[in-house]
């Protein structure tokens, strides 16, 4: 039987602090551009996601197998990295990994000459990776609205091929903030870049390895904001974030003003106010596209406020650990919330798919236990109604993924955090 949290609060104003772990998205990035780098460099605020230490061990072992686990940016990233690396190893993952494609990095890669098998079923992993030159092609295209990971890899790897890289981005781009920052990363360790129309231009240059520290992460910020929307008053310091961040999620405290949520950047971070007695927006709309991980909290806000949700851009949340937007369904479901494909037909048969949200969260029924499904942002999306009611999370340590002091940092504010058996 699985291990079950239940989740509650004595109610009143949210106040306390909380140190964020740094991000993983950015420190993941940081691990590749590291193992690329002639002599390496210091990375201080590593974060603690299991994510993020399982790539940072994949990186130091010599094993011919290397297994990924869950952790979808580590197997993507090291898809690329490994056919750098000398000799010949297994690139393996859980399950669900096993589920989840791999076909267009696989394809990108081949083209550039790498030595990459499929070990299973095709398009998917596991993957044979061997060592190659990638010296068969300077010139890519990719569809600009697959995973931005893929796009990462293929940029990170460039100023290492013989003749660098020409990447021409195909389409519509879904997930402009996450291939910004994996630009913004390589600049910071002297790497250039430019852009022509839809094509990024990296030519080949070494990496120059300098002192690097990891902002904390604004997905994980979020919470916080849908618990200051949530609560009759609010008063947090939230600590690691930046102003200038290059995280395309810190447009959260842009949205989360429309809940009345205010913040205030000082030396430590952020500081997240919200007043007594102020109202929430009758309707909520917004396109997800360039922050898709922050797109479950915002529902699960909507559903504890009653706020109509109309969202567009989660075409990416379809193929995540879990999927995102069926999970949701499922789970605010349990408290009478609707979470709905909105049906659009359009001559060309383009345009944004749209999802809307009804109702308020209902617990007449009594303590809900809601699924996680093998999905960090499943627990800690749902996690803030607990201030509303007792709430119980199955599979809860699934949020090591990300953030794996989630539970002990509610409890610094006052939840109660109790395993039932």
């Amino acid at each position: 039987m699985s291990v079950i949290y239940q989740l509650s609060h004595p109610g009143g104003p949210l106040r306390g602090r909380v140190a964020l772990t740094g991000s993983k998205s950015i420190a993941n990035r940081a691990l590749i551009i590291r193992a690329l780098t002639e002599g390496g460099f210091p990375i201080h605020r590593l974060a603690a996601a299991d994510d993020t230490v399982r790539l940072e061990r994949l990186l130091a072992s010599d094993d011919d197998t290397l297994d990924a686990g869950p952790a979808g940016t580590t197997f993507r990233f090291l898809t690329g990295f490994l056919c750098r690396r000398p000799g010949r190893q297994l690139l393996t993952g859980s399950q669900r990994m096993k589920e989840r494609p791999i076909g267009i990095l696989v394809d990108a890669l081949r083209q550039l000459g790498a030595d990459i098998t499929y070990a299973e079923k095709e398009g998917y992993p596991p993957l044979y990776i061997g060592e190659s030159a990638l010296d068969a092609a300077s010139e890519l295209s990719i569809a600009a609205d697959t995973s931005s990971q893929y796009i990462s890899c293929l940029l990170m790897l460039a100023p290492t091929l013989p003749n660098g890289l020409r990447l021409r981005l195909e389409g519509d781009i879904v997930s402009l903030p996450y291939i910004k920052m994996t630009l913004s990363l390589m600049a910071y360790f002297g790497v250039s870049h430019h852009w022509e129309e839809q094509t990024i231009v990296v030519p080949p240059q070494a990496y120059r390895g300098r002192a690097f520290t990891v902002e904390a992460d604004w997905s994980a910020a979020s919470y916080y904001y849908s618990l200051a929307a949530i609560a009759p008053e609010a008063d947090l310091q939230v600590d690691g974030l930046f102003a200038e961040s290059v995280q395309g999620d810190s447009v959260v405290a842009k949205l989360y003003e429309r809940f009345g949520v205010q913040t205030t950047y000082n030396d430590g971070g952020v500081r997240i106010t919200k007043a007594a007695a102020t109202p929430p927006p009758p309707l909520f709309e917004q396109d997800f596209v360039e922050c898709p991980d922050i797109a479950q909290t915002l529902m699960a806000t909507c559903a504890a406020q009653g706020v109509q949700g109309l969202y567009s851009g989660l075409q990416t949340l379809f193929i995540k650990e879990t999927d995102r937007v069926k999970a949701m369904k499922t789970e605010l479901g349990k408290l009478g919330v609707a979470l709905y494909k909105i049906p659009m037909k359009l001559s060309d048969g383009s345009g944004l798919q749209y999802f809307g949200q009804d109702e308020k969260a209902n617990f007449s029924l009594g303590t809900p236990t809601f699924a996680t499904y093998h999905d960090h942002r499943m627990a800690m999306a749902l996690a803030p109604l607990a201030l509303l009611h007792p709430v119980r999370i199955e599979d809860p340590m699934v949020v090591g993924k990300s953030y794996p002091d989630f539970y002990h940092d509610l409890e610094s504010l006052g939840f109660v955090v109790e395993k039932v058996e």
